[in-house]
């Protein structure tokens, strides 16, 4: 029985067209058949790679641009923030200043007063002298405070609008 199914596979392989000389061996036509579609294959993905690739290309250049705008508006802002501190320490060694200059006043005073009235009536001046100043100058320092963030924060304010309009 096993000599009779081994004739009719080799009746079977003799009757085909191609020889077939191994069991597993593709036959020419075959080959012949399924190279086209592959070339097409490697053809649709070589351009789909190329355009990825100059996709990507594109994408990173805009990225790179709105970075490089960004680092630009951090020191702009940064520029700003380092002018408006400057100007802080100058009104706070301004205010120090007076104070000092008028404490050394109320000090000769103070030497120079005659009765314990005159120099109550001159702590009671400079009291109320030096609670205006502070107050003056705090509300000075505050406005310089609040224009120096608003000054730094702007470049970086703008840039974020602008990154988001980009992005939409």
């Amino acid at each position: 029985m096993a000599a009779a199914s081994r004739k009719t596979t080799v009746a079977r392989t003799a009757s085909r067209s191609e020889p077939a000389d191994e069991v597993g061996v593709i036959p020419q036509s075959f080959d012949a058949s399924v190279a086209g579609p592959v070339g097409e294959i490697q053809q649709s993905l070589r351009a789909a790679a190329e355009k990825s690739l100059v996709d990507s290309r594109a994408a990173f250049v805009a990225i790179k641009a709105t970075a490089d705008e960004a680092v630009s508006a951090l020191e702009v802002s940064l520029a700003a923030a380092r002018d408006g501190a400057f100007a802080i320490n100058a009104k706070a060694f301004e205010a120090l200043r007076a104070n000092a200059e008028a404490n050394f006043d109320h000090a000769k005073a103070s030497l120079a007063a005659k009765s314990v009235s005159e120099m109550v009536a001159l702590q009671s001046e400079f009291s109320r002298k030096q609670l205006e100043a502070f107050t003056a100058q705090a509300k000075d320092i505050g406005a310089l405070a609040q224009k120096a963030m608003t000054e730094a924060a702007e470049p970086i304010k703008e840039q974020v609008a602008k990154s988001f309009r980009i992005a939409v």
